[in-house]
């Protein structure tokens, strides 16, 4: 196994000076030196190979033994050196101070056909960043991040990725869901994939502490390999990174939004750098369309990460990005001005994202008050959000009303669509015929259309904690077929046609399936 390794964060940038793995405060430095815990009886779970061939390796390498003895930290790869990275970082709205990799531990760069990789492993032991935990993680975890990170790519939303999932061999203690019951659970490592994995707190970390000195050479450091195009620093460049940053970060919200998801975990040391999607915690697509629902059991009370107020926050994110730049630039006019450009961007993406998703081609001033009153529709009685748009592609312009019929199988109790709730919808599908006619698509290319953009198979949390139930027992072959199945979310797959239907009455209650912790 032969990769072409190119390090520059641990080469071009400092260190931390001491090199003992004890939980500290770490100044002027960007990342420590540490090595994985070397896992007990590591097995591979399941691997990637597209993952594999994007950082230049094949099938053959992943059922290497030298590829289980580097990805499940084993052993290091010849000449490289590992370490955890320095952030710091807004949780919950709340300055939380230095936090860092406390169970991420980032092996080597790779450089393959021009693209650049940072790999890292994903609960491969602590840190000095580790704080009160042991920097292990779980299956269950493990699971969700392995397939989910994978399922996003393909769903065309951007995000990291993950090339290989293992068992360690070691049993972790763990609070599922923080009442108090701790119990072991098998322990699991996740090679996660980026072109970077800096986030908006490893410049918070450098600017709330004044030191200005080590924020530029980061914020050079970021221009240089992944925004080369700026040219070189200067504070027009730094202004122009920054906007360039909002627009990823928009970019990537818009796309949650339009397949239903819900981070769940929107604090600034998981924001990445370059808009990606990233830390998969407790997650989830929505099942009923609900705006103010969250998959975070610690955030269940204020729901600040709610689906409907994941814009804003990127926006107050960024806010927090803008004040941490601020000391390159010292004018914070240029910085407004990229954040209430968001605001616009927002608006009109928004617009445009609905627009697509209800095969609408051409704007029409009316167009927003339409969408508007099909969410209130949806919001009349559960309705599956994914089943919904996927099945109103077989809307036909001359359906009219009749349309409301297409759409039933995705509501969860169809009884309750009769007098003013039935009404309602009559007269949103009269309003959608209406607006057709406006269209020169036929229905066919229509449908087309939407089904590029409406996904028919998502990760349901029910589905995850089904391949999380067999794999406890030993048995892989669910992650196995979720993974194919997730591979082409927008195929019709009719061999997979049961995966595509609403959550069973068994998962609406049950821990893994409607609500999460950040317990991993």
């Amino acid at each position: 196994m032969e990769l072409k390794i190119r390090d520059t964060f641990n080469k071009e940038l400092p260190s931390d000076t001491n090199t003992n793995n004890t939980r500290r405060k770490v100044f002027e430095a960007m990342y420590s030196y540490v090595n994985p815990k070397v896992p007990s009886h590591p097995k591979l779970i399941h691997a990637s190979v597209e993952m594999a061939k994007a950082i230049g390796l094949d099938k053959n390498d992943t059922d290497s033994e030298d590829f289980l003895t580097i990805f499940s930290g084993s052993e290091l790869y010849p000449k490289t050196e590992s370490y955890a990275m320095a952030y710091a970082g807004h949780q919950f709205g709340n300055w939380a101070g230095q936090l860092g990799d406390g169970r991420a531990i980032n092996l080597f760069e790779v450089l393959h056909n021009k693209k650049r990789w940072a790999l890292q492993l994903k609960g491969a032991g602590e840190t000095p960043y580790s704080r009160q935990g042991d920097g292990l993680a779980v299956l269950r975890s493990s699971i969700r991040e392995y397939l989910c990170s994978e399922a996003m790519y393909h769903l065309g939303v951007p995000t990291t990725r993950a090339l290989s999932l293992m068992l360690s061999g070691d049993e972790v203690l763990r609070d599922i869901i923080y009442d108090g019951n701790a119990a072991y659970e098998k322990g699991a490592i996740v090679c996660r994939v980026a072109p970077t994995f800096i986030r908006f707190g490893n410049f918070e970390l450098f600017a709330a502490r004044n030191d200005y000195k080590n924020l530029k050479k980061l914020t050079d450091y970021t221009i240089k390999y992944f925004y080369p195009e700026l040219g070189k620093p200067s504070k027009e460049t730094y202004i122009k990174f920054f906007k360039q940053v909002a627009v990823k970060t928009l970019d990537m919200i818009i796309h949650w939004q339009r397949v239903g998801f819900v981070h769940g975990v929107m604090n600034t040391d998981n924001m990445s750098i370059l808009g990606l999607t990233i830390d998969y915690g407790p997650y989830g697509w929505l099942e009923g369309f609900d705006f103010v629902w969250t998959p975070n059991t610690t955030d269940r009370q204020n729901k600040r990460y709610r689906y409907g107020n994941q814009p804003n926050i990127g926006l107050w994110n960024l806010l927090q990005l803008a004040n941490a730049l601020y000391p390159l630039v010292e004018e914070a006019e240029a910085f407004e001005s990229v954040l209430n450009q968001y605001k616009i961007d927002f608006d009109t993406k928004s617009l445009n994202m609905m627009r697509s998703k209800l095969g609408l081609t051409i704007e029409d001033k009316n167009d927003a008050k339409l969408i508007e009153t099909l969410e209130d529709c949806l919001l009349l009685s559960e309705t599956d959000m994914t089943m919904f748009f996927r099945l109103l592609s077989n809307h036909n312009k001359d359906d009219g009303q009749e349309g409301l019929k297409k759409i039933e199988a995705s509501f969860y109790i169809l009884e309750e669509i009769v007098g003013d709730v039935a009404q309602k919808w009559k007269d949103w599908f009269t309003a959608y015929d209406q607006r057709l006619q406006l269209e020169t698509l036929t229905d066919k290319e229509r449908c087309a259309n939407m089904n590029l953009v409406n996904p028919k198979y998502v990760l349901r949390n029910y589905m995850a904690q089904l391949a999380i139930e067999q794999a406890d027992k030993g048995d892989y072959s669910l992650i196995n077929e979720l993974f194919d199945l997730l591979k082409k979310p927008y195929n019709e797959q009719p061999k997979n046609q049961k995966w595509f239907a609403k959550r069973p009455d068994w998962a609406r209650h049950k821990v893994g399936c409607s609500m999460l912790s950040c317990s991993s």
